[in-house]
């Protein structure tokens, strides 16, 4: 009998991934706003629980570099690699995950939810990663593309989460010595008036 993929995070297993949330995007994006604040929060809780990050721009010439929210919250040493390849696995990111023999899951965000990300996606997959995909941190220019996207993933072997859930599933106990850092960032997410993102799949 196969075994289930249960999904459990680990940060000593885990790594964030950041997919092209980049300045030409806001006013295209739906729920833009909100994809900027769960990632500015996913990333500011892997600095508090040492996770390491990895972030990407497409073609940042055309497209701007990434947001100043989520620029001004990555540690000084975090890669920022400039890509044309759709999906974030390139030659450059394959070399750093390589580098990583822990990291065995990555928490995945950004957009578009049906292109970059759903390319990223199954490389990772592809590559044995397993892959929780950060529904609230998710998003494409249309909510079909981005429900299409989701579901497609979904279906490959991704897992849907979100950042709340996988953020206390990382620190795993109200006792962990940085569950009060990372409970102020989830409170922070949850004041925020979120754009109401389909909930279909």
């Amino acid at each position: 009998m196969a075994s289930r993929v249960l999904g459990r995070l680990r940060p000593s297993n885990t790594a964030l991934f950041v997919c092209d949330v980049q300045e030409k995007f806001r006013p295209l994006i739906a729920g833009f706003p909100i994809v900027i604040d769960t990632t500015r929060r996913m990333v500011q809780a892997a600095n508090v629980l040492d996770i390491p990050v990895m972030v990407t721009e497409q073609y940042p010439k055309a497209l701007g570099s990434t947001v100043s929210e989520v620029a001004n919250a990555l540690p000084p040493a975090c890669p920022v690699v400039s890509k044309t390849l759709f999906s974030m696995c390139t030659p450059d990111v394959d070399a750093w995950l390589k580098s990583k023999p822990d990291v065995r899951q990555v928490m995945l965000l950004g957009i578009e939810a049906h292109v970059c990300v759903f390319q990223t996606s199954l490389d990772l997959l592809e590559r044995g990663y397993e892959v929780h995909l950060l529904a609230d941190g998710i998003s494409s220019s249309r909510p079909h593309h981005r429900a299409a996207g989701l579901q497609r993933m979904a279906q490959a072997g991704a897992l849907i989460s979100n950042s709340e859930m996988a953020l206390f599933q990382l620190t795993g106990d109200s006792k962990h010595p940085r569950f009060k850092e990372i409970s102020a960032l989830v409170k922070e997410g949850q004041q925020v008036e979120a754009f109401q993102f389909t909930s279909s799949l």
